[in-house]
């Protein structure tokens, strides 16, 4: 048997053994290949503060001897056999020759210490001798992965959450009650393994309806919920704490904006700090936009500025009904009264409150009074919402036809924005405001010169209280 011992210039005890001779490796050093072969080491087991030192453990990996000069062909060819792991050297010295590396490889792809056949044909191409040394390596808290160290944590069998939502700076967090004893020691975990990370925060309360915001305990680092994030190369600045952003609707954000054409109007009901609103107002849309929350509204008002559409974009502070029923209807009748037949304008009205956008359909009925104006010129709707139904596309359209009052069949589409939580989804259901659910005709004593005009808000006020 071969044997050169450790020399001081690289960690660890190096040992070289020829093919089919038995080794025997000290009694703290595993000698074996299975999956859990890079699982921190068992006495982190049930860990609830954080202590870095208790993860050092030490592993026997394969490694190949190889001159210094080739080591990047060698690399390049074997490129799925090398160990890849976080803060890993591939390549450490050889103690025992300057002109040579030794490439530690990943011994669940070189079983039993041997290199299979291809391995063996790349390495005579270049000259390699394909005998396969035993390293000791020690693998520390730097080298592990989120998952891995969590998984080690946790009790056996319970499920580990190593997946967040990303603001900005702060890794958002929505704990399991399990969890709950080792909140602290993720929320460092996650800020470790993730750079850039420098608060971590986990949800305590379901969001709120009316402001949709919900609280939040710091789990690690400062606590600076102002941030910055950048959303289909649009820049935005909020309070976390204070208003609602879900970095998970970025792609649902932007199929709504591409269906807007320069000239188009987008009523955004509840429009948050502007996902919907200002890349809108950057494709020459108008848009009017509102939030009840007044911190939401704040922080649109700054984003507006912030990318330079304020003068494009008209921002209300209401409940959205009377959104709907003041500026959106005003808008509306004006619009629509001067629209001409070959005009292209069109006009999209956004409800993204999933929790409750639906029940907001009512206000449709009746809302302008006068002729219908043509069919190409109805508003669109986009409206969101929540089901755990088993056909939730089918469950989200009879509630929307409830509210208003008439169906729907063939005349809208649903489109699935996101999977929520195990039976629960997100949905947009878009259809055109039916003519005979947004028109009210006018009274038949009125003057036919008048017939065909649209009332305003307060011509129909008082019929609105009858119907």
């Amino acid at each position: 048997m071969l044997l050169a011992q450790y020399s001081g210039r690289i960690p660890g005890l190096f040992v070289v053994v020829k093919k089919n001779t038995f080794f025997t490796m000290p009694e703290t050093v595993e000698d074996k290949t299975n999956p859990e072969l890079y699982l921190p080491h068992p006495r982190v087991r049930g860990m609830t503060v954080l202590n870095r030192e208790a993860f050092k453990r030490t592993v026997v990996v394969p490694a190949l001897k190889v001159k210094k000069e080739i080591v990047s062909s060698v690399l390049k060819s074997l490129k799925q056999s090398v160990l890849q792991r976080p803060g890993l050297k591939r390549v450490v010295e050889d103690p025992e020759d300057e002109d040579s590396r030794f490439v530690i490889l990943n011994p669940h792809k070189i079983p039993e210490f041997s290199l299979g056949e291809s391995e063996q044909q790349v390495l005579k191409e270049l000259s390699v001798h394909p005998e396969v040394s035993k390293y000791q390596l020690e693998l520390t808290y730097e080298n592990f992965k989120s998952e891995e160290i969590l998984r080690a944590v946790l009790p056996e069998g319970q499920e580990v959450t190593s997946g967040f939502s990303r603001v900005g700076h702060i890794a958002h967090l929505n704990l399991r009650d399990h969890q709950l004893p080792y909140r602290h020691l993720i929320g460092q975990v996650i800020m470790d393994k993730n750079p850039g990370i420098t608060c971590v925060v986990n949800k305590t309360s379901i969001i709120d309806s009316t402001y949709r915001n919900f609280e939040m305990e710091l789990l690690a680092g400062e606590n600076k919920l102002v941030t910055k994030v950048k959303e289909n190369n649009i820049a935005y600045e909020l309070d976390f704490s204070k208003v609602y952003w879900n970095p998970r609707l970025s792609t649902e954000h932007g199929r709504i904006v591409e269906l807007l054409r320069p000239g188009d109007v987008l009523f955004d009901v509840f429009a948050g700090i502007g996902p919907f609103a200002i890349p809108a107002a950057r494709r020459k849309c108008r848009v009017f936009a509102n939030d009840l929350n007044p911190e939401s509204y704040t922080w649109l008002l700054h984003n507006c500025k912030l990318n330079k559409v304020d003068t494009k974009v008209k921002v209300f502070n209401m409940d959205g009904r009377d959104f709907l029923r003041g500026p959106v209807r005003e808008e509306l009748s004006k619009e629509l009264l001067l629209l001409k037949e070959e005009q292209k304008t069109a006009f999209h009205i956004v409800m993204n409150l999933p929790a409750l956008a639906v029940e907001f359909l009512d206000v449709f009925r009746h809302l302008l009074v006068g002729e219908p104006c043509s069919p190409a010129g109805l508003p669109t709707v986009h409206c969101y919402g929540f089901s755990k139904h088993s056909n939730p596309t089918r469950d989200i359209q009879e509630r929307a036809e409830a509210s208003l009052g008439t169906s729907l069949a063939g005349r809208c589409s649903t489109f699935l924005v996101r999977n929520v939580a195990p039976n629960k989804e997100m949905l947009c259901l878009s259809f055109q405001i039916p003519a005979d659910v947004l028109y009210k005709r006018p009274c038949p004593d009125e003057a036919k010169p008048a017939s065909k005009r649209l009332c305003t808000s307060q011509d129909s006020s008082a019929e609105e209280l009858l119907s």
